[in-house]
């Protein structure tokens, strides 16, 4: 569990993290305070991460003790935002070239090929935050049946489109860099549009749901 409190990542950028767990209440709050946060008139962007708030302001904060009781106060009050409306339905390939890690996992679980498939694709899975590379999601909701290690030795690079998964997480590769989690499968979707306003496909709180199109074992 990273320390909770407020952290400078810059000069007028600060990561405030709180101590609790990993799950889909508590992410709402985060969001929740990312909305509170950019009422202030100095902040010039709020970004919610995994159980953590990114702050950029447009000047350097003069009273930083000030800062985190603001932030510690709304964090207390525990609201939640809602989750949106959105699903995304994305069609998958198991398996074959683009998923050189599938019998990988299924050696690390147990399951078949047809059971790690099944279970992969039941849930709906909550956007909890976007991140790491521009566009790609953080999702809620993988089985835990399907929980594997991240692997010893990393891959160098993956195309975009890669399907992974690593710990209790799964996501596409919304662009091609390395990756150490298990690939599984591949996509056609595109992420990230600098060119579309917003730029990111989805936002915290959108939800996205595989299809499962052919399995290549």
């Amino acid at each position: 569990m990273p320390e909770a409190g407020l952290f400078p990542i810059g000069s007028r950028s600060f990561i405030y993290q709180a101590d609790c767990p990993f799950d889909l209440d508590h992410q709402r709050r985060f969001w929740a305070l990312a909305d509170a946060a950019s009422a202030r008139d100095d902040v010039a962007e709020a970004v919610p991460g995994m159980t953590n708030l990114t702050l950029r302001f447009d000047r350097v904060p003069t009273d930083l003790d000030d800062l985190k009781r603001e932030l510690d106060a709304l964090w207390a009050e525990g609201r939640q935002k809602d989750l949106t409306d959105k699903i995304l339905e994305i069609e998958i390939v198991y398996g074959g070239a683009g998923g050189p890690h599938l019998q990988d996992v299924c050696d690390l679980t147990g399951l078949s090929v047809d059971e790690v498939v099944r279970r992969h694709t039941a849930p709906d899975y909550t956007v909890f935050a976007v991140g790491s590379h521009a566009g790609y999601c953080y999702l809620g909701g993988l089985d835990p049946r399907l929980e594997t290690p991240r692997r010893k030795v990393p891959l160098q690079s993956l195309p975009g489109g890669s399907l992974s998964v690593a710990g209790l997480q799964t996501g596409i590769s919304a662009s091609a860099g390395p990756s150490g989690w298990n690939t599984v499968a591949s996509a056609d979707v595109s992420f990230f549009d600098p060119f579309k306003e917003p730029a990111a496909l989805l936002e915290p709180g959108d939800a996205i749901r595989f299809i499962p199109t052919e399995v290549i074992a």
